[in-house]
């Protein structure tokens, strides 16, 4: 990934936070023979090393589980809040009409190794683990255990475990951080004037790092 050093985010705490907080990530490897990229939701855990881990699943027929060998080099890449940013924004383009649009972005590529678990108990927990994360805010959240426990068994042997070692994480937040002071300003006004999630989210991103 191309990172420009105003545009680059080196804070570990700052990246794991995104991750969290958005989880549904694309797993790009080439063990399978060719480049392959799966959507998977994971769960990172701050196990005490520098960068963390993550643990997900996949089905079993997945090319990935079926035809690679050993330890996997992947990439997981997590995508923060983006949107489109229109030139009109720009006080700018009222002075001298210099100016094109762009899109605003953050994002996390997680790089490590990927190993497999096939202990149905280990993928039980993480199962646990991961709807237990996004129901905890439902008024009557569901858990694994409210399923009967044979229909789970059952589904357990369609899925195979994983976990990924971080071995190094590289963000890049590209929010407006090369205009001039007016011209994020007139981002943010123009964001919080859009009804989409993602341009609120952004709009607070770029008066953050306006500071």
């Amino acid at each position: 990934m191309f990172q420009p050093p105003v545009f680059r985010e080196d804070r570990v705490e700052v990246m794991h936070d995104l991750m969290v907080r958005h989880p549904f990530a694309m797993l790009v490897s080439a063990a399978a023979g060719a480049l392959s990229a799966d959507h998977v939701p994971l769960v990172l855990r701050t196990d005490g090393s520098e960068f963390g881990m993550l643990q997900g699943h996949l089905s079993i027929g997945n090319p990935l589980y079926r035809k690679a060998e050993g330890e996997i080099e992947v990439l997981a890449a997590f995508q923060g809040p983006q949107t489109y940013i229109t030139p009109s924004w720009y006080p700018s383009k009222q002075q001298h009409g210099k100016v094109v649009p762009t899109w605003n972005y953050a994002v996390v590529h997680a790089h490590g190794k990927l190993r497999f678990q096939n202990d149905p108990d280990w993928l039980m927990t993480h199962l646990a683990e991961l709807t237990g994360r996004h129901e905890a805010e439902r008024s009557e959240p569901w858990a694994v255990t409210d399923a009967p426990q044979d229909f789970m068994a059952g589904q357990l042997k369609g899925l195979i475990g994983f976990e990924i070692e971080i071995r190094s994480l590289d963000g890049k937040w590209k929010v407006s951080q090369n205009r001039q002071a007016q011209d994020r300003e007139g981002v943010v006004v123009g964001l919080q004037g859009e009804t989409d999630i993602q341009a609120q989210h952004m709009s607070d991103l770029v008066r953050e790092y306006a500071k």
